[in-house]
């Protein structure tokens, strides 16, 4: 699919969304970039992109709200005349040492069913168009098969639920809607990273660096431009998960 003239909707995804919306945005692609509660974030991508000589609209929405999810879908389609793209972004990362019940829902919720929330919802409005791109977003943990670090159960298990998802929506979307998922690794430093954590990371790396978020939106660009790759991940890892 060329990008050019057609719209993306991305959920969430302040930071490495950003970049990914710039990429978009410079092939010709309309955004509508939704928000729960970093509208500055998400404005400032919108007036890049409109600098840029592209549409873009900004819509608040909560990712595990399904009446929000149908609205931002709505609105797009409204504010921006289609919708051939979707970027599953929204998602929480947290350490759990003690899960429970309401981390657990609140986890799955944000990483698993809003992706899919979104991709029900979207997807016949692609059909009806006669193509679509949606690309969720997984980890190189579950990709890999093995979950390795303690303290993360709710969180692993909701990005192994976005790969299943990835796969199983592949096949029902077919053949008008192309579905893939990113299953990133040490893309982005966290800020309050120790010097020895960041040690570790580097020297668990076969790359030896971290990837940074250009090479996440080179990855989002494949897949939306790809005409023959559906079900498929590929980990953004620097070659992490060959340790």
């Amino acid at each position: 699919m060329d990008p050019k003239g057609k719209v993306a909707l991305i959920t969430g995804g302040a930071r490495i969304g950003k970049v990914v919306a710039e990429a978009l945005a410079k092939r010709g692609c309309s955004l509508s970039l939704t928000y729960r509660g970093s509208r500055d974030a998400a404005e400032a991508t919108a007036q890049a992109a409109r600098v840029a000589g592209v549409k873009a609209t900004v819509l608040r929405a909560d990712a595990t709200n399904e009446t929000d999810i149908v609205a931002a879908v709505n609105d797009t389609v409204k504010s921006l005349g289609r919708l051939d793209i979707l970027i599953n972004m929204a998602a929480i990362y947290e350490k759990t040492p003690t899960p429970n019940g309401t981390l657990w829902s609140a986890i799955q919720d944000a990483n698993a069913k809003s992706a899919f929330m979104y991709s029900i919802h979207s997807a016949p409005i692609m059909k009806q168009n006669g193509a679509g791109r949606i690309v969720s977003f997984s980890d190189w943990l579950p990709v890999t098969g093995r979950p390795r670090y303690k303290d993360y159960v709710p969180y692993y298990v909701s990005k192994a639920s976005v790969a299943a998802l990835t796969e199983a929506l592949a096949l029902q979307l077919a053949p008008e809607v192309l579905v893939n998922a990113i299953a990133p690794g040490p893309i982005l430093a966290p800020p309050d990273l120790t010097a020895e954590e960041n040690a570790q990371v580097i020297e668990a790396t076969p790359l030896a660096r971290w990837g940074g978020a250009e090479e996440i939106a080179k990855t989002v660009m494949f897949f939306v431009e790809t005409d023959f790759v559906t079900g498929e991940f590929i980990r953004v890892d620097g070659g992490r998960h060959l340790f």
